[in-house]
């Protein structure tokens, strides 16, 4: 994923701060004009003038490039800011900073410290902040209010400014992840309209067309009709709001395929939102169970699936009409070394603080009932 620093969403920010250092520098311009005669080397002043607008075109130029909004650059920018600042104990004097006049590089200072927050966040801000601060104080050599306001006001700049980094970089991130699900609902709904005028049609012909029908033919009807209902499942909506990098996930859209012939689906019409890794872990339970039906029941078993969204927690109950469990049976296999329903159902709804119960009969089914708290496991 690109940085988001170097992304467009950020070039406000930079702009803004090649018009807030060349507003400095009329600020200090103006300045140095008002209280030149009281400096010590007033003739200075002007070499050190040229050289901070020499330097504010160069950077309003450097930093208009993404590719140059590196270390180097920054710390050259630090540096020369620093250089304009020190000049003032020459060109000003000790004597004329003690009693408050303002430094040559007054405001402008400000300007690499900015910079520094953008590119770095608020961490690399502040740091830049302090340094600057110290150096502006170092020259200052007094320590009242007024020089420790301007210091303060710089770093809680510094701050600011990496906190909207901040932000822009999650606006980046989201921007980017709407779209691409955008771009793959597009392409979701062309190969639906595909599947739709091509495969479901024959699907639906073979199974009408053999649903009357013995043996093979009608097994192969049979077949037909649940891959039918499960590719109409697949190109439907609810598979739309599954995001594999979301922190929520739908619980429905993700049980939804499992949908068959012989497979009912019930559930809310709205989403189930559940923690993303306890949904997963809810929907391979979910599939162990439907394995275990598909493996010890007859073929064409009906099995329905029901989830109920309660505000605390969330029920899914797996059931079916097949041949039921023996008793004791769940046990014996426990201690036989096959962990089936133990580790894929019981051991995965323990890990999220949740429970299971299993109701069985010979000859009357089974229901599987997995309840997942929705707050933190404890």
């Amino acid at each position: 994923m690109p940085d988001a620093r170097n992304s467009g969403l950020e070039a406000p920010l930079w702009r803004a701060i090649a018009v807030y250092r060349i507003a400095a520098l009329t600020y200090a311009t103006i300045l140095v004009i008002g209280n030149i005669s009281d400096y010590k080397r007033p003739m200075l002043a002007w070499p050190v003038l040229v050289a901070m607008a020499a330097w504010t075109v160069f950077t309003t130029y450097a930093y208009a490039d993404p590719a140059r909004r590196r270390a180097p650059l920054l710390i050259a920018d630090m540096l020369v800011v620093m250089a304009a600042l020190t000049s003032s104990i020459e060109v000003v004097g000790r004597h004329s900073l003690e009693t408050g006049r303002p430094t040559l590089a007054v405001a402008w200072h400000v300007a690499p410290v900015l910079c520094c927050a953008v590119r770095f966040g608020r961490r690399g801000g502040i740091a830049a902040a302090l340094a600057m601060g110290a150096t502006d104080l170092l020259v200052r050599a007094h320590y009242d209010q007024s020089a420790l306001t301007g210091s303060v006001l710089m770093l809680l700049a510094a701050i600011a400014v990496g906190y909207l980094v901040r932000i822009a970089e999650v606006a980046q991130e989201r921007l980017e992840r709407a779209v691409e699900l955008e771009a793959a609902t597009r392409e979701r709904e062309r190969l639906a309209r595909d599947i739709h005028d091509s495969v479901l049609q024959v699907l639906a012909l073979v199974k009408r067309r053999g649903a009357g029908l013995d043996g093979e033919a009608g097994e192969l009807a049979r077949l037909a009709g649940e891959q039918e209902a499960a590719l109409r499942t697949l190109v439907g909506g609810r598979q739309a709001a599954v995001d594999p990098v979301a922190d929520e996930l739908d619980l429905m859209a993700l049980l939804h395929p499992y949908a068959t012939a012989d497979v009912t689906v019930s559930g809310p019409a709205g989403a189930v939102p559940l923690p993303a890794h306890a949904a997963r872990e809810l929907r391979a339970a979910v599939a162990a169970a439907l394995d275990n039906v598909a493996r010890h029941c007859d073929p064409g078993t009906k099995v329905y699936l029901f989830v109920e969204d309660d505000p605390d927690e969330v029920v899914v109950t797996v059931r079916d009409d097949g041949c039921g469990i023996e008793p004791d049976r769940l046990a014996q296999a426990e201690a036989q070394g096959r962990l089936g329903v133990a580790q894929s159902i019981r051991g995965r709804i323990g890990d999220l603080g949740g429970r299971v119960q299993i109701v069985s009969a010979p000859g009357q089914g089974t229901e599987v009932e997995m309840t997942v708290p929705r707050g933190p496991i404890s």
